[in-house]
């Protein structure tokens, strides 16, 4: 969430850096400036209210001393109409104050400058990529009949249980998925990321402290009776451990990892490019995240790109980093970066992780502040998170850039995990 100083401040920056991402925000500026000096207002009132009603409670006791006993009847009388006032004046204040901040979570993060102006994922910009994008012929089998043909994952088994996008992983389909997650942590782990397992559904508050709520609601799974919500990622739960926490400089960087299965809606996802593995209603995934001191947030952000970087490497799979352009970036994001793996039958490149820097707009959510060891001020921190990866596209990836006339083979690094070198 953008701060009301921001908004209030630079109020034409905040309109201009939103053209980017394609969002007007001109009107809705208008309405919170608007809306924010009504509530200073309101504010002033009330103090100076205050401020009367206290001088005169002062000296009511001193008037009666003083023998001025009408002066102190009528100083008595006018705190206790000062004292209504005050009542009112807060309760206006108190609507004001939500009034505005339901507007202030309509307005996206402001995406950093570097950020290319564009509509589409056809807008982004490509970083830099590696390994080799094989031509496997027009033999190659997509993923959904490598997986059917060996019988390691079984979409229409999902759709009887529970309804499509749902798949059903067996023998050593099970196991490979069992093994990515293992390596990915493992992986994490050395990089110096701290392994918590968090609740697989969280309630309203957290949902909003990341910026799936509002923005998202129709995408996540309600649990209606509760108000509880089926977690879209580990996001949500491990940057929800620290909101309203009070960090010291000496905490940076916070870093969590974690292995959860993430539950997405995906309404109106329909057709061959989300056939198989390529877009799930429930999918598992390794996320990153790092709460970072302002001034080293991007540096953190780069890092976390080379750490996801060399997971593919390790991997052996064909990769290729993009910067998102406004227009395809998310509403919480101020700097994102996706990596995509390209898949050999399906001849296109399949996203696999984004790795984001939120700036502060989280963090404003979550009252997650530190407090600097110079100014002794508490100060908002620096949220950032990645996909560490995510398995679906993954799995698809592996199945059809490795599959052979011996079967699939397994890249080395996953073998002592997975215990077979080969799915045949």
């Amino acid at each position: 969430m953008l701060t009301i100083h921001t908004i209030r401040e630079n109020s034409q920056e905040v309109i201009d850096r939103l053209k980017v991402k394609n969002f007007d925000a001109t009107e809705l500026v208008s309405r919170i400036t608007i809306m924010d000096r009504e509530r200073r207002d309101l504010q002033n009132e009330a103090n100076s209210a205050e401020n009367e009603m206290n001088t005169l409670s002062k000296s009511i006791g001193l008037l009666f001393k003083e023998g001025k006993q009408d002066e102190a009847n009528a100083a008595r009388e006018r705190t206790s109409s000062l004292k209504e006032r005050i009542k009112e004046l807060n309760a206006q204040l108190a609507t004001k104050e939500q009034g505005l901040n339901e507007l202030i979570v309509l307005l996206p993060n402001l995406p950093h400058a570097s950020v290319p102006v564009g509509k589409s994922a056809a807008d982004n910009k490509e970083i830099r990529s590696g390994g080799v994008c094989r031509d496997l012929g027009s033999e190659a089998l997509p993923h959904w009949e490598l997986a059917d043909k060996y019988k390691i994952i079984d979409f229409e088994l999902g759709v009887k249980i529970t309804g499509a996008g749902f798949p059903v992983y067996r023998g050593k389909g099970a196991r490979l998925q069992r093994a990515l997650i293992n390596f990915f942590l493992d992986e994490n782990q050395k990089a110096g990321y701290e392994e918590v397992l968090p609740p697989l559904v969280v309630n309203q508050d957290s949902g909003y402290g990341t910026g799936q709520l509002p923005d998202k609601e129709g995408q996540m799974y309600h649990v209606t009776e509760d108000n509880f919500y089926l977690i879209p990622t580990a996001e949500v739960p491990v940057t929800n451990i620290y909101r309203d926490v009070i960090l010291q400089d000496e905490d940076f960087p916070v870093k969590n990892t974690a292995y959860t299965p993430c539950f997405r809606r995906e309404a109106g996802s329909y057709g061959k490019d989300v056939r198989g593995l390529n877009r799930l209603h429930q999918f598992d995934k390794v996320e990153i995240v790092q709460i970072e001191h302002p001034n080293r947030s991007y540096q953190t952000l780069e890092q976390m790109v080379d750490h996801v970087e060399k997971l593919l490497i390790k991997l052996e799979l064909p990769y290729r980093i993009v910067q998102l352009c406004g227009g395809d970036m998310s509403f919480t994001s101020a700097l994102t970066y996706d990596f995509e793996v390209y898949s050999a039958a399906q001849k296109r490149w399949l996203e696999v992780s984004s790795v984001s820097n939120f700036e502060s707009f989280q963090a404003n959510r979550l009252k997650l502040r530190y407090r600097d060891k110079e100014t002794k001020k508490t100060l908002l921190a620096h949220t950032l998170n990645g996909s560490s990866l995510a398995l679906p596209r993954i799995v698809a990836a592996l199945l059809e850039n490795n599959q052979t006339g011996a079967g699939i083979a397994i890249p080395k690094v996953l073998q002592e995990y997975t215990g077979f070198a080969i799915i045949d």
